[in-house]
């Protein structure tokens, strides 16, 4: 029977070696919805395998929760075992079932940038640990709505997360592998080396990146010209990207898909592509001030002996506004009003001259105490 404080309330799906049901979770002050991923006692050492390897990504917030400290053994309603392991609950289903609810399966250029940027992120909190993920896909990638406080409003917001680590393997663990047996995740999101050899490495994630970018762009699985059949996969080949896409994200797809795992370097290296730039410097390359004097004082030096742009063209049009002022002949004093009433009522060029003097003096200034800072 279900454990009191569970109560089901719907079925969701299938997971790699087991379903996946909502309940309501009622704990002592609190109650909540939960996932509930349940498998029979043939599978109860890889939902304990999973269980163990989410237990070491606690608080990591691009990869989905587990609560409770164990998975929970139950009898079903024939008086089989069965394991329940407890997951956060993800409102807006997987990043699959998201997709379908857009126009033609496609998702807004912006979007599908930050999408990617956070699946990296969580990738690479995933390689940091040593594990590869080996069944990244959409059908994998959870996404939670939220509602965040924007220019003076509320908007709707969205995180993902990455889930389903049934399939993981250590970095570099190829002993599974066998002829018959030649890949463990999805195949039309695999890497060539994983299908032909088994590769398990870090490149094999990126890889399958490359294929949920393009996939979240065109709306179509990879492999999608070719009807899904995987000889080229086998020969070594790339998904077709198709041409209109930005030149900024067909770049950053190639560099996934690059056919040496070594050349797709690390979720590290690839958040600071052009692609996802203009979001990660904020985060990833905080402002260090200098506070070393010695580097201060040769940074003045450079100053000093190589100006600015800035300060070059204001000398510069200073010493342009001084020639105009001398070939200028001196206007005459024969006006209607008296010589001091018409000297406040329009300043003469020379005192023009002297206020923009002084305000590039001001400038100057302003900019050598400001390297100081």
């Amino acid at each position: 029977m279900v454990p009191p404080e569970l109560e089901f309330n719907k079925y969701l799906g299938k997971g790699s070696y087991g379903s996946v049901s909502l309940f309501k979770y009622s704990k002592p002050r609190t109650t909540l919805y939960t996932a509930v991923k349940t498998c029979n006692y043939k599978n109860a050492e890889s939902l304990e395998k999973e269980f163990g390897i989410l237990s070491e990504f606690k608080g990591c917030s691009r990869i989905v929760q587990c609560y409770e400290n164990r998975v929970i053994e139950n009898l079903d309603v024939e008086g089989n075992k069965e394991y329940m392991m407890l997951m956060e609950y993800a409102a807006g289903g997987s990043l699959r079932t998201f997709m379908k609810r857009s126009e033609d399966k496609k998702l807004p250029d912006p979007l599908i940038r930050e999408f990617t940027r956070m699946i990296l992120e969580g990738l690479a909190t995933i390689h940091g640990q040593g594990y590869v993920h080996c069944d990244l896909k959409p059908d994998n990638i959870l996404v939670f709505p939220r509602c965040v406080y924007k220019k003076r409003a509320w908007r709707s917001s969205y995180e993902l997360k990455i889930s389903d680590f049934g399939l993981s393997k250590r970095d570099g663990d190829s002993k599974w592998w066998h002829p018959h047996r030649p890949f463990v995740g999805t195949a039309i999101y695999m890497s060539p080396g994983s299908v032909s050899h088994g590769e398990t490495g870090r490149g094999l994630d990126l890889w399958s990146l490359g294929c949920v970018v393009l996939e979240m762009y065109t709306g179509k699985k990879p492999w999608w010209h070719n009807n899904y059949d995987l000889k080229d996969l086998k020969n070594w080949y790339a998904p077709m990207i198709p041409s209109d896409l930005p030149c900024d994200a067909k770049h950053f797809i190639m560099a996934c898909f690059a056919l040496n795992s070594n050349e797709r370097r690390d979720a590290l290296t690839l958040l600071e592509h052009s692609f996802l730039r203009g979001v990660v410097n904020k985060i990833t390359k905080p402002h260090v001030k200098n506070e070393n004097p010695k580097e201060i004082a040769l940074a003045l030096g450079r100053v000093v002996r190589r100006p600015s742009k800035v300060l070059t063209s204001i000398f510069k049009r200073a010493g342009e506004l001084m020639k105009i002022i001398k070939k200028q002949p001196r206007a005459p004093r024969s006006n209607l009003l008296p010589v001091h009433i018409c000297h406040l009522a329009q300043p003469s060029q020379k005192i023009c001259f002297f206020i923009y003097c002084s305000l590039c003096v001001v400038f100057i200034i302003l900019t050598v105490v400001c390297m100081f800072r």
